[in-house]
């Protein structure tokens, strides 16, 4: 795994498996860390060696949705994080309870069995305009309807989970990078990542953190190019559906 700093508060760790790199973030306060998303098991004793080097606490665990990839994570790192927040949307925290399963559309559907997906539950939702430390809430559905993006407020800093991809270049989230599919396969709703994709480059962020892919410093003409990709083919797709 590799561990990589980005100004005075983000942490990256990127792990690399053969097709499938998995970005999961801590965000440093002043006197505590945030988790964002907890990417699949295996991680947790990484870092938390890294936090122990650090010297703060994880005071929170967040996520931006509830793929398989962003919270699998997440029972591991709730045993060594007993004493932590763990906060999702309520959409999220229905998905995982298995009230509640979002298919390949988008689309809410009733389970065939009430199974969870994970045991871990929530200690408490999150909703759009939220502040979690020095993170702003930020409404993100498209790729799948649960999801929301976190902006920091101190230096403008945008985890946006998979309304943006960056592996294998910068792309809105159902935009299809051949040599990286796997976020535009799964999102459910073009037209609204597109929306998403806007309102967040209309944020102006200074940097880009996504949950697939390095981090852009400075991104918002490689936004700017992304979303002006995704209209064209959202149009294309609208003009074949007359």
């Amino acid at each position: 795994m590799r561990v990589t700093p980005h100004g005075e508060y983000l942490v990256q760790f990127a792990r690399w498996p053969r097709f499938f790199p998995v970005n999961v973030y801590l965000v440093r306060e002043e006197d505590s860390l945030t988790l964002v998303d907890t990417g699949m098991s295996g991680r947790g004793p990484f870092i938390m060696e890294h936090v122990t080097e650090i010297g703060l606490p994880i005071t929170r665990i967040v996520l931006t949705h509830s793929d398989p990839d962003h919270i699998g994570g997440m029972d591991e790192l709730r045993k060594l994080l007993p004493e932590a927040e763990v906060l999702m949307t309520e959409l999220s925290a229905r998905v995982i309870r298995g009230e509640v399963l979002i298919d390949k559309r988008g689309n809410e559907v009733e389970p065939k069995t009430r199974r969870p997906v994970i045991d871990t539950r929530p200690t408490g939702t999150i909703e759009p305009g939220d502040m979690v430390g020095s993170l702003r809430v930020i409404a993100a559905p498209g790729h799948k309807p649960d999801q929301v993006a976190f902006l920091d407020t101190r230096d403008n800093t945008l985890i946006a989970g998979d309304a943006f991809q960056t592996q294998a270049g910068t792309a809105v989230a159902g935009t299809i990078r051949w040599l990286f599919p796997f976020p535009g396969l799964a999102t459910g709703d073009k037209v609204a990542a597109l929306h998403t994709a806007r309102e967040l480059r209309a944020l102006e962020p200074s940097r880009l953190a996504t949950g697939h892919g390095p981090v852009l410093e400075n991104p918002l003409e490689e936004m700017d190019a992304a979303i002006a990709e995704a209209a064209r083919k959202v149009e294309r797709g609208a003009s074949h559906a007359v």
